[in-house]
């Protein structure tokens, strides 16, 4: 098989260029997320079970240390359900072992200034862990709010066991909620993904119908290969059954519109995305063939080991740093100010780092906005709350339940309900001033997200450039694999499909990083659109099973 010449590399520039923060669209509405009931109801439910059980016990005060283990009924809802299953048991251990450390800091620290540096040093580890193991939302966010908390609950050491086993039984509950629904949808999570494959094929098909063009065309494209590859990733995760071979069959019928999206036919790939709601049979999609089941040690090799994506050089370690180093200065500002409660400005801090500095200054600018709105629900809802213990819990869940409805929407709108429950929980215990939370609250906002974006523009992350070298030569080689796959054996290629198909969403998803920082390098964008261009022509033949189109040839 014939390849374009290769290109010699241009050196990239050095000189730095500084990016401007935007405002415009930041707190824009989106489409909700098409699963945002399930880790709503999920929360709502894990949560409901301890704290009713707690209120006839009368031990309310002891809500903290189970809604630890209830809050991690929000992960793995885009898992099949034995993937799920392992996943949620790795959250509740890692969220076990994060109040493991928290508590027993608490009952042995000398002061406060030790309990900062500590919950510090534990949202940078939770950070780094959960963008290495690539859990999904909502990330590290979670542990850090519990980790923190925990820190500055005051505890004696013979009580962390008991805390602990608190959070170890909610934590079950929450991994049972979570897996309640395979007896009834064994194939939801992968019929979604498929579904939403269709879709962004469908939409790719008519970009190219309407003749768009340009970075429309390419925007569109880029979105179908990323829902086409989750798609294979969800249905490789578990065994193949006759369903996910009917699955496959539609996962490829998307994959066959990237490679020639004019044929497409939109309506039918939306119709089909459609009728895989519900349990029915899955419909039909022609004749192609499924995918050869997904080997062990492939998978492996495409997940990358943990330890490989933590080594020195990753673009994961700088935005780990940040966030340590914003959670610090958050913390210790706050104690200087004499705040009441220092992790709050902790937590804010921790809450804004994403996977560049731009999005970072975006999620900054929907926390502020969230949390000031919020407090403002809390005024008005906790005169309801103060009714009794009963009434504080039942506000309590419709906030957790509404923040999971509203934060695929703006992560601003979902603040607006995580903030009231945030301040609710600190009246388990005991009735407070609301005018006395609600002033260290603000407080804690401001100082959180100001320090946490200094620590965000300070820390560079220099590596996010030098991560685009590394998956520009991982493209080229998964597309000169594919393309001697070509002419090789026919079981040879729709792995090498997979291949250079996730090459390409790395690719991408490493210059969006990039681009995305505040001060960086001149970018090689060219060479990243030449090689996706040729990767998206080498991958429309590998699906074809024929020759290379032309140069020049829309895929």
């Amino acid at each position: 098989m014939s390849s374009p010449p290769p290109r010699t590399p241009s050196r990239p520039s050095l000189r730095a260029h500084a990016r401007r923060l935007p405002l415009a669209g930041v707190l824009r509405l989106g489409k909700p997320s098409d699963i945002w009931f399930k880790p709503a109801t999920s929360v709502l439910v894990a949560m409901a079970i301890p704290h009713l059980t707690l209120l006839a016990l009368g031990r309310l005060d002891l809500v903290m240390y189970t809604m630890a283990g209830s809050l991690c009924a929000l992960y793995a809802h885009q898992l099949p359900y034995a993937a799920r299953a392992r996943a949620l048991a790795w959250v509740v251990v890692g969220m076990a072992a994060s109040v493991a450390v928290a508590l027993t800091t608490a009952a042995l620290a000398p002061g406060a200034v030790v309990l900062v540096a500590v919950g510090a040093l534990l949202a940078a580890a939770q950070k780094a862990l959960c963008d290495a193991t690539r859990i999904g939302p909502p990330g590290h966010l979670i542990l850090t709010f519990v980790s923190s908390a925990s820190l500055f609950a005051p505890q004696h050491p013979g009580q962390v066991p008991g805390h602990l086993a608190l959070t170890l039984g909610a934590g079950a509950v929450a991994w049972l909620v979570g897996m309640a629904p395979a007896p009834l949808r064994p194939h939801g999570p992968e019929r979604r993904a498929t579904a939403r494959a269709l879709r962004a094929a469908a939409a790719y098909a008519d970009v190219v119908a309407a003749d768009a063009g340009g970075s429309a065309a390419d925007r569109a494209r880029a979105a179908a290969t990323d829902a086409v590859h989750a798609a294979w990733q969800s249905l490789h995760a578990t065994r193949t059954d006759p369903t996910r071979a009917a699955l496959h069959r539609l996962a490829a019928r998307a994959e066959g519109t990237l490679a020639a999206p004019a044929a497409g036919d939109p309506a039918r790939l939306r119709a089909l995305a459609g009728a895989l709601r519900g349990t029915g049979t899955v419909p039909g999609a022609g004749a192609a063939a499924p995918h050869p089941s997904l080997e062990r040690a492939e998978a492996a090799e495409a997940a990358l080991p943990l330890w490989r994506r933590l080594a020195p050089g990753s673009p994961l370690l700088p935005v780990a740093l940040r966030t340590g180093v914003g959670c610090a200065l958050a913390g210790y500002a706050a104690l200087a100010l004499g705040v009441g409660r220092p992790y709050w400005a902790l937590v804010t801090a921790a809450s804004l780092y994403q996977a560049n500095v731009t999005l970072t200054w975006s999620r900054g600018v929907q926390r502020v906005v969230g949390n000031v709105v919020g407090v403002v629900a809390f005024a008005a809802l906790v005169p309801l709350a103060h009714h009794g213990h009963a009434a504080l819990i039942v506000c309590g869940l419709l906030c957790a339940f509404g923040a999971e409805a509203l934060i695929s929407r703006n992560y601003w709108l979902g603040c607006v309900c995580v903030t009231p429950m945030a301040l609710l929980v600190t009246e388990f215990g005991r009735f407070q001033d609301p005018g006395a939370l609600i002033a260290d609250r603000v407080v804690d906002t401001l100082l959180g997200a100001l320090l946490g974006l200094v620590a965000a523009v300070a820390v560079t992350n220099r590596r996010a450039a030098d991560h685009i070298e590394h998956a520009l030569a991982a493209a080229e080689r998964a597309r000169a694999h594919a393309e001697r796959a070509l002419s090789g054996p026919a079981p040879d290629l729709p792995r090498a499909r997979r291949r250079l198909t996730a090459s390409l969403v790395a690719l991408r998803a490493a210059h969006d990083t990039a681009a995305g920082e505040w001060w960086q390098r001149e970018l090689p964008a060219r060479r990243v659109a030449d090689a996706e261009r040729a990767g998206h022509r080498t991958l429309a033949a590998t699906v074809r099973g024929g020759p290379l189109p032309a140069e020049g040839a829309r895929p």
